[in-house]
């Protein structure tokens, strides 16, 4: 025990000696001789020794590697101006959508500055707001969040879950709408789950993982989920298991009342893979077993409502962009098709009233249709400009419904929609400290290397000169079916007013036209989603929006890939790169947490195949010793358990081994922080500050 005492205190040591880089100091991280074998073929690991994330010569690694990198950013001038102007205009009132129940009406604000948004009650539109839940009191530094709440249809108790410094696990508890007092319920290991409550309003139904061994909560893989019903004043322990299948340990369950109250269904997921199985119960025969409705992970199914026993679905099952059907459980076999494929993808659709809402996605922007329950248009729903579009929802005995808008320089608007009158007004609108015409966004399309056509949003100040000088941030996603549109965020706010251009392309990977556009981007065609990326900044060169030296690529998670990967493909490409809690190591993702779930959207080392993929792109595996790399900011979270700061500790510390440039190679690791979801105010505008002081210095911007 001494002798392994001793050597763990010499590597640590050995982990902060500092060795001299340009203008900057960056720790000189240990390298190990640990080999893998994949298929014959041996793959080193230098750094494996970073995937413990409480190990004592991993912690000291991270606070050498913060500290060097303090010390880079603490040396640009314009770093506190640019963090004062981030409080500015971060400091402005916002709410979301309204949700009405019992006769109370429910949403969330924040002040501005507070670190989590507050629950507030009304009676009436009208009335007084109360303080319902306030997450800023249950931590000093903001770090518990709101992850998830339901209201019971009498609107008197509120089921809501919280996380703890951005970790997925979630621990759920009730409160009483009246009181503002909570019951003694707790339910605990919580994850990819909500709650729905009973149609007596006596308990909820909530799927779960086993409690996990101590210590390995933000490691271990989540398997066996399991669908619960809790019923109020009982503990955890005697709740009802609902629904589980020990045979197939991938799958998911979520568990949803219908309106009536007649059924649960039984939404069974895979993995990422957005292809889906739906069994139901009948809650008014205690002897039912679950219905295999819809069997075989053949398409995407999503629940809508029902009449009866007829159950309505948005699929993609024959139609690519989706549709609406009517499936009479009854006769499962006969399907009705209520709103047929349009142009555009349907994202959603919401039955209340005597109509339905649709909500369509065009070209990467929205558009939202009135239908009736005939499937009949009635109307659209005029938007104030190219943006996204959400809310549109409701009880079926609902007569008004509100729903926001937003685009890239527009803050959200709330508005409600009278469905007696058919009367649009505006409930709440945010009011920033800025100038909405002194900027404009473009829509602009362009060729991928296969010839693909891709859309691209680029906003700038109006009248910006087109001569290749203008410092720019491409973003972009391109995985998991996942859409980027327009929406407005106050810190962009800050890069456009600096004389930034902030380029958003629709990559392939994503939802944007349908199924086929994602499957476009996944397993073997990934590198459709690296091409088109890299064809967006050829475009915004070409274009004369910027060159090389002034643009910086950006991207988190999925999108933190997509960087490191272009990156490493094309480093002469950019002036700057910031992958974010990015999946890096494209070999070992699927050994943590729910990383094996993403096997379906990338394939997996253990397949001789698709390993041969992997490799070729994997950014941690392609980086080269002797390359000059541009500027790079690795940005991740010590308590992400979505993808585990490993891929980024691994990928810092060997670029920083393989840089030949002068160009600084940085990693900044937040602390009580996970994914992105529910981090504190304070830590975004941190954050931001010191990404975009790296861009000021980096890109050699002319900022005071």
């Amino acid at each position: 025990m001494a002798a392994r005492i001793a050597s763990l205190l010499v590597a640590c040591l050995v982990s902060v000696n500092f060795v001299e880089a340009v203008e900057l100091k960056y720790p000189e991280t240990r390298r190990s001789d640990h080999i893998d074998d994949y298929h014959g073929r041996g793959i080193a690991d230098p750094y494996r020794w970073l995937e413990e994330p409480d190990s004592a010569e991993t912690k000291a690694w991270v606070t050498a590697q913060n500290a060097a990198t303090e010390a880079y950013l603490s040396e640009i001038p314009a770093r506190a101006k640019i963090r004062e102007r981030l409080l500015k205009l971060w400091n402005y009132v916002r709410f979301s959508v309204p949700t009405a129940r019992g006769g109370r009406y429910f949403y969330q604000r924040n002040d501005g500055l507070q670190n989590q948004s507050v629950v507030y009650t009304a009676d009436s539109l009208t009335a007084e707001p109360r303080v319902l839940l306030d997450p800023n009191t249950l931590s000093s530094e903001g770090t518990v969040a709101l992850s998830g709440y339901e209201f019971s249809d009498d609107g008197k108790l509120m089921a809501y879950g919280l996380a703890d410094a951005g970790s997925d696990w979630e621990t759920w508890r009730v409160r009483d709408v009246a009181t503002g007092k909570d019951l003694d319920d707790e339910i605990r290991w919580v994850k990819f789950s909500g709650a729905s409550w009973t149609p007596d309003n006596q308990g909820f139904y909530y799927s779960r993982y086993d409690e996990p061994k101590a210590g390995s909560e933000f490691t271990d893989s989540n398997y066996y989920q399991k669908l619960y019903l809790h019923k109020l004043g009982t503990p955890q322990s005697e709740d009802k298991l609902v629904y589980e299948r020990r045979d197939e340990k991938e799958w998911g369950f979520g568990g949803h009342v219908t309106e009536d109250g007649r059924y649960l269904i039984i939404s069974v997921w895979r993995g990422t893979d957005p292809n889906n199985q739906v069994f139901y119960l009948d809650l008014a025969d205690p002897a039912a077993k679950v219905v295999e409705l819809i069997r075989g992970f053949h398409a995407e199914y999503s629940f809508v409502a029902n009449d009866g026993p007829v159950f309505y679905f948005t699929t993609d099952l024959d139609a690519p962009k989706y549709r609406v059907i009517a499936i009479d459980t009854r006769s499962p076999e006969a399907r009705r098709e209520i709103i047929p494929e349009a142009e555009g993808v349907l994202e959603g659709a919401d039955f209340f009233g005597d109509r339905i809402f649709c909500t369509y996605l065009t070209d990467a922007y929205n558009q939202v249709r009135e239908f009736g329950l005939d499937g009949k248009l009635r109307r659209e729903i005029k938007l104030p400009g190219i943006g996204s579009a959400g809310g549109f929802t409701g009880l079926r005995s609902a007569t008004e419904t509100f729903y926001s808008f937003t685009g890239f320089t527009t803050p959200t608007i709330i508005y409600r929609y009278d469905l007696k009158t058919d009367d649009v007004t505006v409930f709440r609108q945010a009011k920033v400290d800025f100038n909405p015409d002194d900027y404009e966004t473009k829509q602009i399309f362009y060729e991928s290397r296969d010839g693909t056509r891709v859309p691209m949003f680029v906003t700038h100040r109006k009248g910006v000169k087109l001569d290749g000088s203008n410092p720019t941030i491409l973003y972009g996603y391109g995985g998991f079916n996942i859409s980027l549109t327009p929406y407005f965020a106050a810190g962009r706010l800050a890069w456009l007013e600096m004389g930034g251009v902030l380029a958003i392309p629709n990559l392939r990977g994503g939802g944007e036209y349908g199924r086929q556009w994602h499957e476009a981007g996944m397993i073997e065609r990934k590198q459709n989603v690296f091409d088109d990326f890299i064809a967006a900044a050829e475009k915004l060169i070409a274009d004369k929006y910027t060159r090389p030296d002034k643009l910086a690529i950006s991207g988190g998670s999925n999108g933190g890939l997509l960087v490191g990967a272009c990156l490493v493909q094309r480093p002469d490409l950019f002036g700057a790169a910031l992958p974010d809690v990015g999946v890096l190591d494209m070999l070992r993702f699927h050994k943590f947490t729910i990383g094996w779930a993403w096997v379906s959207e990338y394939g997996s080392a253990d397949d001789a195949k698709q390993f041969e993929t992997l490799l070729r792109y994997s950014p941690l595996h392609n980086l080269r010793k002797g390359t000059k790399y541009p500027a790079v900011l690795v940005t991740t979270a010590d308590h992400d358990d979505r993808v585990v700061p490993a891929h980024s500790f691994k990928f810092a510390a060997e670029l920083q081994h393989a840089q030949a440039g002068d160009a600084p190679t940085l990693i900044r690791i937040e602390t009580s922080a996970g994914h992105g979801a529910g981090t504190p105010t304070t830590k975004q505008i941190d954050e931001l500050a010191d990404v975009y002081a790296f861009l000021v210095r980096t890109l050699k911007m002319d900022v005071k």
